[in-house]
């Protein structure tokens, strides 16, 4: 069926649901107000309209972490509502998107499957986009190499794992190459689905996707790279972490798995503006130290790279809405929500810290 056809049927349905959504995103009117509450439950009566259901059953004055789990709890409601209505390229589409949550929660379980860490506990911190129905049998498991043989067989990150890793690479020590293998091979599936597949070749969401897909495999090439510094992860360990696409491949790929430090990372990137500028405003022309676990490096205004790596993300997910009859208005929903859950979070975390005067750098507004 042609995609003009299928967003007769159900694609045009989904997607002005979707555009509803997004309109329903907090204003730069409504985060004037949250920076201006004095409370927690200030923040909650001001989130009423747009999040009253899910804030509901929150005790008074709650936990940042409390309002921002109920936060998420709509982000997952309104996505589980839009993927049982999807169908065909849509469905596929949809699932797509929870590969790279199930990564993560995959990532975890090892991590505590390692430590003996407690089963339930384990499975209240995955996240809820990234659940599958076999997740509690993983569990099970006793040992690395059960874990590994169940992953295999019991959820959709197989073909991932296949030919990349084995139970051998599952151990404290390479968690973090494991965890960027599996990225990188679902980085590299999710471009070829949207550039390939019949239904969405060469139509608006393989464009998009494709500049989508494009940044996120350049954002990790270039975190791996400045978090491998001063690591025992070599050269050409790293270089098989990066995806084989995007605008820094080849030549800027090749660039970035020799590179000895930031002053490289800033050659390798210099013939993309975008990520040049990154670096120039992170004051990385000459070097510099991380700034956070992502890899972000501060600049003079405290943002670090990884910082403005999310402002890029948003911009991109925004233009996104200016294309009809495109899948991508799914995924760039997504990323808003998300910006928006850290925003709440960062604004509740500050004002319970009484520390309001740190709230504006961190805070993308669309």
């Amino acid at each position: 069926m042609a995609e003009g056809m299928f967003y007769n049927v159900t694609g045009g349905y989904i997607e002005g649901i979707v555009r509803g959504y997004r309109n329903a995103l907090l204003t730069q009117q409504n985060y004037g107000n949250l920076v201006q509450c004095e409370t927690i439950d200030d923040i909650k009566l001001q989130l009423g309209p747009s999040y009253g259901d899910f804030l509901a059953a929150l005790p008074p004055n709650p936990s940042t972490s409390a309002l921002a789990e109920k936060a998420m709890d709509k982000l997952v409601a309104e996505f589980r509502y839009l993927q049982a209505n999807a169908v065909g390229s849509l469905s596929k589409f949809m699932d797509y998107l929870t590969y790279a949550y199930m990564i993560d929660n995959v990532a975890l379980l090892i991590t505590g499957t390692l430590h003996e860490r407690d089963t339930r506990e384990l499975l209240e911190r995955c996240h809820p986009l990234g659940w599958f129905e076999t997740m509690p049998a993983l569990c099970v498991a006793t040992n690395i190499e059960e874990l590994y043989n169940s992953v295999l067989i019991e959820t959709p990150l197989a073909a991932y794992f296949k030919g990349s890793l084995s139970h051998q690479d599952l151990d404290e020590l390479n968690i973090e190459i494991v965890r960027n293998t599996l990225y990188k091979n679902y980085l590299e599936d999710f471009y070829k689905f949207v550039t390939e597949d019949a239904e969405l070749k060469w139509t608006p969401t393989a464009g998009v996707m494709a500049e989508v897909l494009e940044f996120e495999a350049d954002r990790r090439s270039i975190n791996i790279t400045i978090n491998s510094f001063g690591t025992e992860l070599g050269k050409p360990e790293r270089r098989k972490l990066y995806p084989s696409f995007g605008r820094l491949y080849p030549e800027g790929i090749l660039m970035l798995s020799r590179a000895e430090d930031l002053e490289g990372v800033r050659i390798a990137v210099d013939g993309v503006s975008d990520y040049r500028t990154m670096l120039d405003q992170t004051g990385n022309s000459g070097g510099g130290g991380l700034g956070n676990q992502s890899g972000g490096i501060g600049g003079d205004d405290g943002k670090s790279l990884e910082d403005l790596f999310y402002q890029k993300e948003m911009e991109i997910s925004k233009l996104a809405f200016t294309y009809q009859f495109t899948h991508a208005v799914v995924y760039a929903w997504v990323k808003l929500r998300e910006q928006e859950i850290r925003n709440i979070t960062w604004i509740s975390e500050c004002i319970a810290q009484n520390q309001k005067d740190r709230i504006g750098n961190y805070i993308s507004v669309f």
